[in-house]
């Protein structure tokens, strides 16, 4: 069984928070007071007129002593509800106990618990929001014999019901597992099932009853409304849902009017068993609804729309048509780990501000799986100015411009990480055959460019390179790399379906480095990162020098007001900068680093001021995508006075360890707080930009996004769940360091194809740095299961 010290540690994390952790960054320092708090928003929900307003209000002061209240201790025009589906059921099994308990314990604003309520043979309710107990329970292991098959709204359901079972068989013998792969499995088997009863003693400030095969319980002689009414006595219960119209004829009747009666939208074409009709007909008579119901839950595509390519429409007329009716309105279907909308760029947070920033669809509520993150988009983003000075002095440096958003190193790439508030643009220089400087992500252009169908003919293998055949700039003129048309790069497009904003694909055009550093001071960004690698094969092999080029370019520009960072994985390159004291030169390191002694760190100070490093360096992450701990990089590098910028920030949930809900804002927050970082290099500088100019980033204030408390899921886990763990990384020593001195260029023959004559298979010298050693990127479960090789990906 999960032990409690699970909850208390988060109690005593959200404490830590609170009082401004040990100082870092977003901390403030221990004792400072908090800011001011910001005026009151006034929110034009149905809610805000409700006895909700002032009852959970109070409770939510007290919970919380918040600070923003009216005379009567209510917030001016409610909040929208957060409706949290089965309790934290993103991270544990649906209505276990940890599950609400999590729930309640992390937000910022009202949360209801939604319990999908079942019967069992005697009449006991329990909460799983699958009629069939086998999608939720180990109930199949347990009772393989015992399946059932039933007729349900006109279909032939088979499984194993939870009515054909007495409570105390289900209670003493079933347990919760994840219905969702993409979730963690490590606590399946290990909680039980909650009856209503558990759920109400839990002291919800809300609490949501869904009802939705009423119909189904009283063809097999058993009552959901006898239940609700003569066994609970509507104690506790605050809403109760449903899709049939004929149960919430019947509950009108009977409940008392503190509980609220919503009816729940299924599908358009779907058909309500009660009066037989299409919910999208009913949907066009919301005066009609109001006749037995307070408000209505809806499919969030209900309200936005998203076309056959998965792109946001213009948004309905519904929310407005149904407060003219008097009609709360909630959207549903909300889940950090499931595919949404190419508009949101994978950030949930995003999501959630759809529904609640626009006048028009500002709704009264949210049914989400993961309430935290929910909470605190509202609670800190909601009409959040990102044009703020930023919070922390925390770096936001681009990988390929905004490359989550639009081709890699394009000038559509370029221009919107500036309009999303990247800090520092990045080009990594890249040779054409014929010398031209360009901005690409690789030498290898098959990844990022339409080059593989076009110059097939010309793919090779070259091992100082990269370990696969590729289609390679030098081996290209700029007239040939022009021909070409960017594609954008989606790394976990065809192993999970996560792909990027797939109308782009091929949009943008490529940036020499003079066009970038041109488009830099045009724009007055803050700084540049140049990133330069192959530096050694490109003067022996192919009778180039990159060095000079990216010099010349640098004096050309005359970036006297921008900062200019050198990136390169050889020591050696960094070297030849030394001399240009307004350069940051910073070391890249393209493996996992377990551990750093002070002399490896005082070997890195001769040559950079600064480090990049996977986040798998920093944080520990194991097979099944849990954080295990810390190491003692960041520490040992900041003793040293270098800079540590983190690296590759990616929005996709595939990416996210569990230990941060799916949420890379949860991630980011984590690196700041946790581990004072020096900057993030991401290609989703918007989540950034949006999260580094909030006050939530303030420790010391009334709300902050909490940073994870790294290993704390982990320690939770039983031990003979988990998979055995893979021998660590190396240290890093100091001969990953020192690089030999880069070979002069040495001029190709007269065909640009030879190199004159060397010693035999005599390779240019690779970069120390450059072990192809793959980080951890701590990926979802259902990535795992179904393509193992993707949690050893880093890039």
């Amino acid at each position: 069984m999960i032990r409690c010290l699970f909850l208390m540690s988060l109690l005593v994390q959200a404490y830590l928070a609170k009082s401004g952790g040990d100082g870092g960054k977003g901390g403030g320092g221990g004792g400072q007071p908090a800011k001011p708090a910001a005026p009151p928003r006034k929110w034009p929900t149905l809610s805000g007129n409700t006895i909700r307003a002032c009852v959970v209000s109070r409770q939510n002061h007290e919970l919380l002593n918040l600070k923003q209240t009216n005379n009567f201790g209510c917030f001016p025009g409610y909040p929208p509800l957060i409706v949290a589906r089965g309790g934290f059921s993103g991270l544990f099994p649906e209505s276990t106990a940890l599950a609400n308990n999590l729930a309640l314990q992390l937000r910022y604003t009202d949360v209801a618990l939604l319990c999908s309520l079942q019967l069992t043979k005697d009449s006991i309710g329990i909460c799983v929001t699958d009629i069939r107990l086998d999608n939720s329970t180990n109930i199949a292991e347990i009772f393989p014999k015992d399946s059932k098959t039933y007729k349900i709204n006109g279909h032939d359901v088979k499984g194993w019901f939870a009515k054909d079972f007495s409570s105390q068989v289900i209670l003493n013998n079933v347990s919760m597992v994840q219905s969702i792969l993409s979730r963690p499995s490590a606590f399946d088997n290990q909680l039980a099932i909650s009856t209503v009863d558990e759920v109400k003693n839990s002291k919800p400030p809300l609490l949501w009853l869904n009802v939705q095969y009423d119909s189904f319980y009283s063809a097999n002689k058993l009552s959901m409304s006898d239940y609700i009414e003569k066994t609970m006595g509507f104690q506790g219960i605050s809403y109760i849902s449903s899709p049939e119209i004929g149960f919430l004829k019947n509950m009108k009747k009977k409940a008392p009017k503190e509980t609220n009666l919503i009816f729940t939208f299924l599908g358009r074409d779907e058909v309500e068993p009660t009066e037989k009709k299409k919910y999208g007909d009913i949907l066009k008579d919301l005066n009609a609804i109001k006749d037995f119901a307070s408000g209505i839950v809806v499919p969030k595509e209900f309200i936005w729309p998203v076309d056959a390519n998965n792109y946001l429409e213009k948004h309905t007329t519904l929310v407005v048509d149904a407060h003219k009716a008097g009609l709360e309105v909630y959207a549903s279907g909300f889940a950090n780990d499931a595919i949404i909308s190419h508009n949101y760029s994978f950030d949930p947070t995003n999501e959630f501000l759809q529904f609640v920033n626009q006048p028009d669809v500002i709704v009264d509520g949210l049914l989400t799986d993961f309430s935290p993150i929910a909470s605190n988009a509202i609670a800190c983003f909601a009409n959040n100015d990102t044009k703020r000075e930023k919070q922390v002095d925390t770096l936001i440096i681009t990988h390929n411009g905004a490359s989550g958003v639009y081709p890699g190193c394009t000038d559509l790439a370029y221009e919107q990480a500036v309009n999303d508030g990247a800090d520092i643009i990045d080009c990594s220089v890249q040779l054409s055959k014929d010398g031209v400087a360009f901005c690409s992500d690789s030498a290898d252009l098959t990844g990022d460019t339409t080059a593989m169908p076009t110059f097939m003919s010309k793919s090779s293998l070259i091992p100082e390179v990269q370990k696969d055949k590729g289609v390679f700039s030098f081996d290209l003129t700029w007239a040939e790399i022009r021909s070409l048309k960017p594609q954008m790069f989606s790394p976990f497009g065809q192993r999970t379906g996560c792909y990027r904003n797939p109308a782009a694909k091929n949009k943008g055009k490529f940036m020499t480095l003079s066009d970038f550093l041109g488009f830099a001071k045009s724009k007055a960004v803050q700084g540049v990162l140049i990133n330069i690698e192959n530096a050694a094969y490109l003067a022996s092999k192919k009778g180039l020098d990159i060095i000079e080029t990216v010099n010349k370019a640098l004096k050309n520009a005359s970036l006297d007001k921008v900062q200019v960072m050198i990136l390169s994985d050889d020591s050696s390159v960094l070297s030849k900068f030394k001399g240009d004291k307004d350069y940051k030169r910073l070391l890249h390191f393209k493996e996992t680093i377990s551990a750093v002694t002070k002399s490896a760190a005082g070997e890195i100070k001769k040559y950079a001021d600064g480090i990049v490093v996977y986040r798998s360096s920093l944080i520990v992450v194991n097979d099944g995508s849990f954080t295990k701990a810390k190491t003692n990089v960041l520490k040992e590098m900041h003793a040293a006075n270098i800079s540590v910028y983190v690296s590759i920030m990616r929005n996709e949930f595939v990416a996210i360890p569990f230990d941060f809900y799916a949420d890379p804002t949860m991630e980011l927050a984590t690196f700041v707080v946790e581990l004072d970082v020096d900057g993030f290099i991401t290609e989703f500088p918007a989540t950034a930009n949006r999260y580094l100019r909030s006050s939530c980033v303030d420790m010391n204030a009334e709300v902050a996004i909490l940073p994870a408390q790294v290993g704390a899921l982990l320690e939770e886990i039983p031990a003979s769940t988990l998979t055995p763990e893979r021998p660590p990384s190396p240290p890093l020593d100091v001969k990953d360091i020192v690089d030999p001195q880069l070979p002069p260029v040495t001029p190709v023959s007269a065909e640009g194809s030879k190199s004159p004559p060397g010693p035999p298979g005599a390779p240019a010298p690779a970069p120390s740095s450059g072990m192809a050693v793959a980080a951890n990127f701590g990926v979802c479960v259902a990535a795992f299961m179904a393509l193992g090789l993707l949690l050893s990906m880093e890039h």
